[in-house]
């Protein structure tokens, strides 16, 4: 009660030093200096180390001050699924991919990127039904994989939540203008910049501001908006589909693999970008009233639907117009216009308008939700953690993410982002069955030591033998399958090793994946191929980021998370 009371005292809008930075470790140069002397030794600490679910459910849920509502049923998440999803990958990437990389055999892509997905989606599920917390993977990560593991997937959720929705906000201005009948590009600023940054983009900027401030109001409030607005998407999303294939000319499939197999994985590591919001369903585990139920329910049936829908609506863009004549910016609006509706084109845009402002409104809320937990744990300073008391929402991290977004916005084409964004995500969903595996096959203080060693040399087949796959796919030998006759066995042998030698630890209470360790380790190669598939430049921008994250974890991160888990926290004023 007297903690509640000094938090009302301090108020939700406070700055101070001690907000930031109230560890031990920065409280002044000398013991800031000591705690760099300790680098190794607390690396050491922070590597080893493993949450546990009743501390992240319960104790760092403490460190928000307020509670988040829980008013969230099964229905707002199907819906939340939808309004994340549809929108972003299907109305911006599918030209671009088509025209660029797969040609009509894009509708491929989205097979393969969507049962890489719904795997995915298995394991979320899993670990949301069982760790309710609004941390989604960064949580289950932490308490598999311990700390370290942890911050790279943290990094890498920052990255992809604000890249990916400075990606979504360009989109919106190209359809936008196609909607005012003038070219995707005639909104932007032209500039003397290099290409690729010489687009400035001022609506997108307005754009993400009012979706982080509409999110921040009211988490009910944005659950009914996002479902008008999925409900007029998914009319639209049906017109598209049945005049698309009404419109269709056959002859626009040939030839359907233009640029080769390779075009069709190249595709399928971008596109995959197009599933990715799913995740902020599991973050919503905190606001709904039946985690156990609802969430299973949110997850599963809303991306089985919208697999489908994209490989559906993929398809009817390749037969509706020649995959050299489809619009990298706005395919769908100029695809109908080719074929003489020029009215559809205007529903089309429309369409996209709404699909992308709902994954902007989803992607807000659960881009917040993952920042908060972030920094609960102190990896991230300690104010982005609070709740407002009155909204219930975590406004602070809602603006961690959207300035930077709008930043990046308004400088940076849509080309330069996904790449980027597509490699991050593939990353984390790589990390989440690794997770899996370990949740199911250890447990501490349980499990005999060597099992463990079993388990972690079948983990390193089974990722060894994945990368070995796609890097000698990406030699590009034409008519040479001697390689896979090596990394495709070893990846068996890994699989059946735990399959055969490494009894299973736990039993999942409520809802279990099917197929362990088959599904997991699929997901494992899966996901590790469509990042071999990815340009060079795509893995330089990650390394770059890395490091940039590496040198803030080794400099802060690390002694934050050290003090907060040691307990050595100053009070805060």
């Amino acid at each position: 009660m007297q903690e509640r009371m000094d938090n009302e005292e301090r108020g939700y809008w406070r700055w101070s030093k001690s907000d930031f930075f109230p560890e031990e470790s920065f409280q002044s140069f000398g013991s800031y200096r000591a705690a760099l002397s300790q680098t190794c030794s607390r690396f050491k600490n922070r590597l080893v180390s493993r949450s546990d679910d009743e501390n992240e459910r319960f104790e760092l849920k403490k460190q928000s001050e307020h509670e988040m509502k829980r008013c969230l049923t099964w229905w707002d998440l199907v819906w939340f699924g939808f309004g994340s999803v549809i929108g972003a990958g299907i109305f911006v990437l599918t030209g671009q991919e088509a025209h660029e990389q797969a040609g009509p055999a894009i509708v491929l892509s989205y097979v393969v990127s969507g049962l890489s997905a719904m795997l995915s989606v298995f394991f979320y599920t899993e670990f949301a039904v069982e760790i309710p917390v609004a941390g989604g993977s960064f949580a289950y990560l932490r308490i598999e994989l311990g700390d370290f593991a942890a911050f790279i997937t943290a990094g890498n959720i920052l990255l992809e939540s604000i890249v990916g929705t400075a990606a979504v906000a360009r989109a919106w201005t190209s359809y936008f203008a196609t909607l005012l009948n003038r070219s995707p590009n005639a909104l932007r600023i032209r500039t003397d910049l290099s290409s690729g940054f010489n687009l400035l983009d001022p609506i997108a900027v307005v754009v993400i501001a009012a979706s982080a401030t509409i999110a921040s109001i009211s988490t009910r409030k944005t659950s009914l908006l996002n479902w008008i607005a999925s409900a007029i998407n998914t009319l639209v999303i049906f017109f598209v589909i049945i005049a698309g294939f009404i419109h269709a000319d056959t002859s626009n499939l040939t030839p359907f693999l233009p640029y080769g197999p390779e075009g069709v994985f190249r595709a399928a590591a971008v596109v995959y970008f197009a599933y990715g919001g799913f995740d902020s369903i599991a973050t919503m585990a905190e606001e709904t009233k039946n985690p156990s139920r609802d969430i299973p329910i949110g997850l599963l049936g809303s991306m089985s639907i919208i697999t489908v829908i994209y490989c559906l609506m993929a398809l009817s863009l390749s037969m509706m117009q020649k995959y050299t004549d489809i619009d990298p910016n706005a395919a769908y609006s100029v695809a109908f216009q080719s074929v003489g509706m020029k009215w559809g084109k205007y529903l089309v845009a429309l369409g996209a308008l709404k699909g992308m402002t709902t994954v902007l409104l989803v992607g807000a809320l659960g881009q917040a939700r993952y920042v908060t937990h972030i920094a609960r744990t102190h990896m991230i300073p300690p104010i982005f953690a609070l709740v407002h008391p009155k909204t219930g929402t975590p406004i602070n991290a809602n603006l961690l993410v959207s300035i930077p977004s709008a930043l990046i916005a308004f400088f940076s084409g849509l080309d330069v982002l996904t790449s980027l964004l597509s490699i991050s995500t593939l990353f984390i969903f790589t990390m989440m069955p690794i997770a899996l595996l370990v949740r199911r096959y250890y447990v501490r203080q349980v499990t005999p030591r060597f099992h463990l060693i079993k388990l972690i040399i079948c983990l390193l087949f089974v990722v060894a033998s994945s990368m070995g796959t796609s890097a000698y796919w990406g030699m590009q030998l034409k008519g040479s399958w001697i390689g896979y006759t090596i990394t495709v066995p070893f990846w068996f042998l890994g699989t059946l090793g735990i399959v055969f030698f490494v009894p299973q630890q736990r039993t999942p209470k409520v809802w279990g994946v099917p197929l362990v360790p088959w599904l997991p380790c699929l997901s494992i190669a899966i996901n590790i191929f469509l990042m071999g598939s990815l340009g060079a430049m795509a893995f330089v921008r990650f390394g770059v980021c890395t490091l940039a994250m590496l040198l803030y974890y080794f400099l802060l991160g690390l002694h934050a998370t050290f003090d907060m888990a040691h307990q050595q926290i100053v009070p805060r004023s």
